[in-house]
């Protein structure tokens, strides 16, 4: 189970994420939901720890001051401190907003990328799930991954994360800019993987739609804060997540 408990980020003097606790259990799909500047990114780096990097740069180039605090725990393990490395040796892995692929690599160059942590047997038998689970990948591999659509590269994105055995899948925002088509294979996948290899989710979206019929729990954020959180059918009946998310 990864469970944070009232994270607070500040940004110099703007708070990121106000007392924010959540908690995805094992084998279960959490959704972060809120619009943009909400803060899911914030709190999806804090999770994965990716934010003790951006603090060292911002520090590096005499940028804005990033202040973290609250606890992560991870399998009942206190790893707050632990920066992104650690992490994704735990099997804590994110897989970015905006896909951030190698452009100029080919698929199986970046899908590869994502394998460093695994050996040579591992690495194949997860390019084959891959394949099996994003089917259109298979006639791209030798394709450089910038001449992709949005869609194909974030069967790429997810398809890396994968590479890395993840024992706890971090998405953030895996819908953006993708057409209807290919948002449904997405969450179809998102669905598949959990099923299939009983790996923990946790997605932050903003277009929360396509998402909430396939969650466990989810939570709304709103200015860095956490304003309502529930089991898939709570939010489902909500009248003010209907107005909000589903325009209803």
């Amino acid at each position: 189970m990864l469970e944070a408990k009232d994270l607070i980020v500040f940004y110099e003097n703007m708070i990121a994420l106000n007392n924010v606790s959540i908690k995805c259990e094992e084998g279960r799909i959490v959704g972060i939901f809120g619009s943009n500047s909400a803060g899911k990114s914030t709190l999806m780096y804090t999770l994965s720890g990716i934010i003790f990097d951006i603090r060292k740069k911002e520090e590096m180039r005499g940028g804005e001051r990033i202040s973290i605090f609250g606890r992560v725990f991870y399998d009942g393990e206190e790893i707050t401190y632990e920066e992104a490395p650690l992490r994704a040796r735990k099997g804590i892995i994110l897989c970015p907003e905006r896909r951030r692929l190698f452009t100029e690599s080919t698929v199986l160059e970046n899908l590869k990328i994502g394998a460093y942590l695994v050996d040579a047997r591992r690495t194949k038998e997860n390019l084959e799930y891959v394949l099996a689970i994003f089917p259109p990948l298979k006639d791209h591999l030798k394709r450089q991954a910038g001449f992709l659509s949005g869609g194909e590269q974030q069967m790429v994105a997810i398809g890396r994360a994968l590479m890395a055995s993840p024992k706890v899948l971090l998405l953030d925002e895996p819908l953006l800019g993708l057409s209807p088509l290919y948002q449904s294979i997405v969450v179809k996948a998102i669905k598949e993987i959990r099923d299939s290899r009983k790996i923990s989710i946790i997605v932050a979206e903003q277009y929360a739609r396509p998402l909430i019929p396939i969650i466990d729990y989810g939570y709304i954020i709103e200015n860095g804060s956490i304003v309502l959180e529930g089991k898939r059918e709570e939010l489902i009946d909500n009248p003010d997540v209907k107005s909000a998310y589903f325009g209803v």
